[in-house]
């Protein structure tokens, strides 16, 4: 009987788990994820307002549920945790779904300013992820900087104008709706360095700015017309054409006067961030006295018959005391396996791990540390789907070799309490029970004490072995 150990619960490693499962009839796959909570970027990373994507974890939950497939919450893999090589051990093959951790930076002056963050530390903040650390976002800024145009910007964009009556039907953390309630922003800017036809943002996502109560978007003609494309869209995919159509709907409407606004910029690229009272990084000492960051500086673009952009000399500053970037995330290395920092990826064949070029028996990767941070949800199942092939092709030559019948005890040995599936169930209803007492629905819990805390009341959990009684 092969066992496999998936490192990762987000939908690349539910739906690898999924296709074990389902193309062979005896496998035993053990999903593995550091945190006490199942579902990965479905449950840390898909906005509270977006609530039929969210539901995609009915979906991974049936995969979990499967009998011979089993959660371990809880389990650090890598650096501080269970190495690469002691998994090899425990199961017959390891397929690695870890993501990609970290988010890319502007690298240009004054993006260190305090009231300076990623799009990844906004998010991770209002969906309660038990790493953040982060607080005080929205506190005494009256105008933000979204840098970049994918769908990761339009959320935090969004989630900047959503009032508390929008958002307290979420499960957003109590201190998060607190504070957006408070939120004096009123000046909501979302900036592309090149043209709308190239935006990244998918339609859905960017009509839905349209549809917030007491928020005006507002994009500019002139600066728009900057594209050829935006002037003639009929040679656009169909999705970037139809971006243009609502953006040229946008321009045609007038400002109701409403309380925030959304303002789409294009062709406008970051050169530096100015702290408070103007000053540049650039000029002088880079001694800011902890002053917050007040504006940004962009230099205007101009496209490139190639499809890129030049700069033209001409800056505009930009008001802002909050900037968030969202240019993209990248893959971070895992302790005991190779890694290409180029691409940001695990080096792989058809999803087999190469070790100096040459396949490594048994490891495996999907999802985005072995693609890249491309494609939507749906991208993983083929790209699951394919690693899984790959396994099992190699499965007559891997279940040849000793493994423990059940890992769970050697993970125990070792120093670990994984969290099984009861104690996630506990997790949730904890949160449930929060709800309550808020007079919210579910309102998630933000920190690991009180996830470890709710897990433990799991009547099936035991307890590590210095705490068992004598």
């Amino acid at each position: 009987m092969l066992h496999v150990a998936v490192v990762g619960s987000g939908p690349s490693g539910v739906y690898t788990a999924q296709s074990l499962v389902q193309l062979d009839p005896e496998v035993r796959v053990d999903v593995l994820d550091r945190l006490p909570c199942p579902y990965g970027l479905v449950r840390y990373g898909v906005a509270p307002d977006h609530e039929k994507i969210k539901s995609l974890q009915n979906n991974l939950r049936t995969v979990l549920e499967h009998e011979r497939i089993r959660f371990l919450g809880g389990v650090e893999v890598g650096a501080g945790g269970v190495d690469p090589a002691r998994l090899g051990e425990l199961y017959h093959a390891v397929v690695y779904c870890v993501g990609a951790a970290t988010d890319r930076h502007l690298g240009i002056p004054g993006e260190e300013l305090p009231g300076s963050w990623s799009a990844t530390e906004f998010v991770s903040w209002y969906s309660a992820h038990p790493d953040s650390v982060a607080d005080g976002f929205v506190l005494g800024a009256r105008s933000a900087a979204v840098i970049g145009v994918g769908n990761v910007a339009v959320d935090v964009a969004r989630m900047l104008a959503r009032g508390v009556t929008e958002l307290s039907p979420t499960d957003m953390p109590q201190a998060a709706l607190t504070a957006l309630a408070a939120s004096e922003i009123t000046e909501i800017h979302m900036v592309g360095r090149r043209g709308p036809s190239q935006a990244r943002f998918t339609t859905k996502e960017l009509r839905e700015l349209g549809t917030l109560p007491d928020t005006d978007v507002i994009v500019d003609e002139e600066e728009m017309a900057l594209d050829p494309a935006y002037r003639d869209p009929s040679g656009l995919p169909a999705t970037q054409r139809r971006n243009v159509e609502v953006l040229r709907s946008w321009a045609a409407t007038p400002p109701r006067g409403a309380p925030r606004r959304i303002r789409l910029r294009f062709f406008l690229r970051p050169v530096e961030l100015l702290a408070a009272g103007g000053t540049s990084p650039l000029e002088g000492s880079r001694d800011l006295g902890g002053r917050r960051v007040g504006a940004v500086r962009f230099e205007r673009t101009a496209p490139d018959p190639d499809g890129s952009v030049k700069g033209t000399g001409r800056y505009e500053d930009v008001e802002a005391q909050l900037v968030l970037r969202s240019v993209g995330y990248r893959g971070v290395p895992l302790q005991g396996l190779p890694f290409d920092a180029k691409s940001g990826t695990v080096p792989h064949r058809a999803g087999r791990v190469l070790r100096d070029g040459a396949v490594s028996p048994g490891e495996y990767v999907a999802g985005w540390i072995k693609r890249g941070p491309t494609g939507v949800i749906g991208t993983n199942r083929p790209c699951a789907k394919e690693t899984v092939t790959s396994l099992l092709e190699d499965a007559p030559g891997l279940v040849g070799r000793e493994v423990p019948e059940d890992a769970l005890p050697c993970l125990r040995s070792d120093g670990l309490t994984p969290v099984e599936w009861p104690g996630w169930l506990a997790i949730e209803r904890a949160e449930a029970e929060l709800g309550v007492s808020l007079g919210r629905s579910v309102v998630k819990l933000p920190d690991w004490q009180s996830l470890m805390t709710a897990a433990q009341r799991d009547p099936q959990r035991q307890p590590p072995r210095d705490q068992q009684p004598a």
